[in-house]
């Protein structure tokens, strides 16, 4: 009879040591409702007992948790239509704020999120939304944590994901960057041909004052187009190429070479020599007289005049 009723006793406080037995983990606290009324302070993480039936531990979990708004729709200042979605990280710093002071903190900062989004939707332009997020993140953040305090709960970063615009919008921006960048190009073209042309101006100078530079940037060009080797080059040799290379030809192997410039001298002469010989083709005119014979009667009075005298 002992026996069993030790063992019914046994029994019974293995029943109650089971129901009674919690366990909280390292980032939990527990939330103690006995008989309805809250308990002084929150069971800290291990092993601890509770009365089954009177007592009531809710586990609050005190890590960050992250928590997507999903996207709102709703109109910029400048009256664009845009669908704005984010994502929201917070932790519970106070268990039993959380427990007592609201329902379900979880849907509450969701709640929260999703409003404070809309207003912020509507008191920015489109290019802060686009260009400025990190200003908006802050004042969002500002907006979700300011009731989220009475709750327990510490709102440690708000980030704005993704703006969906129309189709239109984006084809309207795509058409300014556009244009945009082609102006940028175009300035920065005009730019270069600027700059080129004051390098060219004094290149020209330099050249201008030593002639032997272009002939030299002549044959530079040449080689540039040659080197692709699919095109024919015709390159018409100017005088001053050849001068320039007479010049540049050593002194002492160009001796045999320079004997025939005395030789075209006297063959390029020919107009004054046929200048001389009409004088000497004028003078068998009056050469020419004696071979008519006299007349007799011419011969006779002159002998008659001879004799008288």
């Amino acid at each position: 009879m002992i026996v069993e009723l030790v063992a019914a006793a046994l029994s019974v406080g293995a029943v109650y040591f089971i129901a009674a037995s919690r366990v909280v983990r390292q980032y939990e606290r527990g939330v103690v409702l006995r008989l309805g009324r809250l308990r002084a302070e929150p069971k800290g993480p291990g092993f601890t007992m509770v009365i089954p039936g009177i007592d009531r531990l809710r586990k609050v979990n005190l890590q960050i948790i992250t928590m997507p708004i999903p996207g709102q729709d709703g109109i910029t200042r400048d009256n664009v239509t845009v669908k704005v979605d984010a994502v929201v990280y917070f932790k519970v710093v106070n268990a039993v704020d959380a427990v007592i002071q609201v329902e379900d903190y979880r849907f509450a900062v969701s709640q929260v999120a999703q409003t404070s989004l809309r207003s912020i939707i509507g008191k920015s332009d489109l290019d802060e939304l686009l260009s400025n997020r990190e200003k908006l993140n802050e004042g969002l953040e500002l907006m979700i944590d300011s009731p989220a305090l009475g709750w327990g709960v510490q709102i440690d970063r708000v980030e704005i994901k993704d703006v969906s615009l129309p189709e239109a919008m984006k084809r309207s921006m795509s058409r300014q960057a556009e244009a945009e960048r082609e102006r940028r190009a175009r300035i920065i073209n005009a730019d270069a041909e600027l700059q080129a042309s004051k390098v060219l101006a004094q290149a020209a100078r330099q050249m201008e004052d030593n002639p032997s530079a272009l002939q030299l940037r002549l044959l530079q060009t040449v080689v540039a187009v040659a080197a692709e080797k699919n095109s024919t080059l015709v390159l018409p040799f100017p005088v001053e190429l050849l001068r320039f290379l007479e010049r540049a030809t050593p002194a002492a192997p160009a001796a045999p070479a320079a004997a025939p410039a005395p030789v075209a001298a006297p063959v390029v002469e020919p107009a004054p020599v046929a200048a001389v010989v009409p004088p000497l083709a004028a003078v068998p005119a009056p050469v020419a007289v004696p071979e008519s014979p006299p007349a007799p009667a011419a011969i006779e009075s002159n002998a008659q005049g001879k004799n008288e005298e």
